[in-house]
């Protein structure tokens, strides 16, 4: 759940390097507010739109450890949500993933991560932050960039087993549950 800087369209519409916030504003904010996060799990489709794959980013969770992960991030000020999951799985996945996103999101579900691991089971030590949870249909070729390490497709069935969701933490396994029953795919 990281993201200090990207490229953004001016209202000229060229691209500009911009900052959200320095990393100690950041850390104010983080103190007193919780902050908008966008969880999309990238899926494969069948030609009737089952599900037949997610794929799960192996890369450094806020906790240090190395994880399977959803992507993640935040939402910027002003901008919308659709906007974000399409960054944020640009930004894990690269330009040629192709997700097919409608031009209305409608989340699946609504997490809440806190830096203490027992209030709600979704944890992050750095901060309270809301997230909204999609499955994303993917039809390009998908190649972690930034932080990530790697990807990996796992059928439902592979998704569910015990040593994938030991793989995961701060709570994405519970969001890949959720995901999977979304869908009528969990055992």
């Amino acid at each position: 759940m990281a993201d200090q800087r990207s490229s953004t369209p001016t209202d000229s519409g060229t691209a500009t390097e911009v900052g959200w916030l320095s990393p100690e504003q950041l850390e104010l904010v983080r103190a007193h507010v919780p902050l908008v996060y966008v969880d999309a799990i990238p899926v494969r489709v069948d030609e009737a739109g089952r599900v037949t794959h997610l794929g799960l980013l192996l890369r450094m969770a806020a906790d240090g450890s190395i994880s399977r992960m959803v992507v993640s991030g935040r939402v910027r000020f002003g901008e919308r949500v659709r906007d974000a999951v399409l960054r944020h799985l640009e930004k894990d996945l690269g330009p040629m993933a192709l997700p097919r996103i409608p031009p209305e999101v409608t989340p699946f579900t609504v997490v809440e991560y806190f830096p203490d691991p027992d209030r709600s089971g979704f944890h992050d030590p750095r901060h309270h932050a809301v997230s909204l949870a999609f499955l994303v249909p993917v039809a390009g070729d998908c190649h972690p960039t930034q932080e990530a390490l790697e990807l990996t497709w796992l059928t439902p069935a592979e998704a569910s087993e015990p040593a994938t969701r030991r793989e995961m933490t701060g709570g994405q396994d519970r969001l890949l549950q959720l995901a999977l029953a979304h869908v009528g795919l969990l055992p």
